[in-house]
């Protein structure tokens, strides 16, 4: 019997707590893990005629709702969840104890408090920097050069609906130790999965859009790599005289940019549980676009989770 209640700990059930709200994280669209009205200590004993009153994050009964589960040993579940269904989920137990030597009955009463968030994993994006060498820094070549540059790259991971944004690149000139100045093209773009069509590839499997984006930008990066690597070869083997316009070995780097959907945001102080997915704004803070952060309202007048504007 002892194991079993181990399982279940693992098995996707949430226990209260007496002291404290517990924070539970659901990934948009799935279902929550049922929440328990009982702490870990009592479930483990014999509760005896136990009444479970549920409240959802708008003040109601949560029995009868079409989109929770509510089983008859009080946990509840909460089906497809959405931005909207945030907040806070409290339960009361009562129970009765029965004295042993009077058989006289006492009414107990225990609230849990759950706070449960939606959330989505973050969207990747990745940003590359690469060098290379030029003859001079007024060459109109080296303009053609990153124009040429970046079609390339698009090709090579069109297929994959992502694309290259935000490029752009400077030259400057190099004093190399031990050799003397060298002029090099400082290349800087991103590498994103949202091209035009990305919806479509999404339209698919709604419910985990951000996975497949996410499994798609990795591939793109790990083309581009595997592109530039190939250029430190060419340049090894394939040319009798090294081009004019060339790349710098070992100078592909790569960092990796997490944003967020509308409606949501990081924050590792008050999500520590869940410090990198990006959890929906809580009310008063909003964010409009795909940055990391949920930012405050000046006058907060949103009552909601989730807010894209004030």
């Amino acid at each position: 019997e002892e194991q079993h209640s181990v399982d279940l700990i693992e098995k996707n059930y949430v226990y209260g707590n007496t002291r404290h709200e517990v924070n539970v994280y659901v990934k948009v669209f799935t279902n929550s893990p049922f929440l328990v009205c009982m702490d870990l200590a009592r479930s483990q004993e014999e509760v005896i005629d136990p009444k479970y009153l549920w409240i959802g994050p708008d003040g109601k009964n949560l029995e009868g709702r079409t989109y929770v589960n509510l089983t008859e040993t009080g946990k509840l579940t909460v089906m497809g969840f959405r931005e909207s269904m945030s907040g806070a989920y409290t339960c009361t137990l009562s129970h009765k104890i029965i004295e042993t030597t009077t058989q006289e009955e006492r009414e107990m009463f225990e609230a849990y408090k759950f706070m449960v968030y939606a959330y989505r994993e973050a969207d990747h994006a990745y940003q590359v920097f690469v060098r290379f060498t030029t003859k001079e820094c007024e060459l109109a070549a080296n303009g053609q050069f990153f124009e040429e540059l970046k079609k390339i790259l698009n090709n090579i991971i069109f297929d994959l609906t992502c694309h290259i944004v935000e490029s752009s690149y400077k030259c400057h000139s190099v004093k190399i130790p031990k050799q003397g100045l060298l002029h090099e093209l400082f290349v800087s773009f991103q590498v994103n999965p949202f091209a035009p069509g990305w919806e479509e590839v999404c339209h698919q499997i709604p419910y985990n859009c951000e996975d497949v984006t996410n499994k798609r930008v990795r591939e793109a990066r790990d083309r581009i790599g595997e592109f530039f690597n190939k250029q430190t070869y060419a340049l090894k083997h394939e040319f009798q005289t090294v081009p004019i316009i060339h790349y710098v070995d070992n100078s592909f780097s790569v960092t990796h940019i997490d944003s967020c959907r509308p409606g949501f945001g990081k924050n590792d102080i008050t999500h520590k549980n869940c410090a990198s997915c990006c959890v929906v704004c809580d009310p008063g803070t909003y964010s409009p676009n795909n940055e990391v952060t949920c930012q405050i309202c000046t006058r907060p007048r949103v009552k909601k989770y989730g807010a894209r504007s004030c």
